[in-house]
């Protein structure tokens, strides 16, 4: 893995203040761990996100503060809800000899056969799992085959994945990852929930015998 580096430098400012760091096209962040004592900093906002738009939650970042550098995971990306540019980065200082805990992304390569053979769907399950390993071992994804799926019910699960080695996966077993339906139970799903939708909408039949608690009196029955 490429060693990538974010230059950095100490902050003095923090709280509110920081949205003048902000209009100077800086990015405020901070830096944290277990033998670290938090230290807020500051990146350039332009050089700072052309590393981190190609880097994820597994990806070792090495950020130089002032000639003093620091192995780190991004644990936290905090960004603008309109613009998507980035407000602040926290940062996860690791010793390379201690495990941690990462969140690394799932991806389907190749084709299902089910899906040409039997015009079948995908559903889609998990997106992400959670591995655990030493910090320079953290894979950046995790690829999955989904040329296996041959026909409709197959399917592959968090127990079908082969993780590099020295990598353990942590997530359930059974949690699913893809698996193959048919089109017709989701068409007759459709219909279904349409049908208890408008059922939902009629007025309610009074039975034979039984009288309507609103606005409805019942003769009191004849004394013998």
């Amino acid at each position: 893995m490429d060693n990538i580096v974010l230059k950095a430098s100490r902050r003095e400012i923090s709280g509110k203040k920081v949205k003048t760091l902000r209009l100077e096209a800086k990015l405020p962040a901070i830096l944290y761990g277990k033998s670290t004592e938090p230290l807020p900093i500051t990146l350039d906002l332009k050089k700072a996100t052309q590393i981190l738009k190609s880097t994820s939650s597994s990806s070792l970042l090495t950020v130089d503060v002032e000639g003093e550098e620091f192995t780190t995971l991004v644990r936290e990306r905090q960004r603008d809800f309109i613009l998507g540019t980035y407000l602040h980065i926290d940062f996860l200082v690791v010793s390379l000899t201690e495990t941690v805990r990462a969140k690394v992304n799932i991806v389907l390569e190749g084709e299902a056969p089910a899906i040409s053979d039997y015009e079948s769907l995908l559903i889609y399950g998990l997106e992400q799992v959670e591995v655990e390993s030493l910090p320079q071992d953290l894979p950046e994804r995790i690829t999955v085959d989904i040329s296996v799926l041959e026909v409709i019910g197959d399917g592959i699960y968090v127990r079908d994945l082969i993780p590099p080695a020295n990598v353990s996966i942590l997530d359930d077993p059974e949690e699913m990852i893809v698996v193959v339906t048919s089109q017709v139970v989701e068409e007759e799903e459709e219909e279904l929930e349409e049908e208890e939708l408008l059922l939902e909408g009629e007025p309610g039949v009074v039975g034979e015998g039984e009288a309507e608690e609103d606005g409805v009196e019942t003769e009191p029955a004849e004394e013998e």
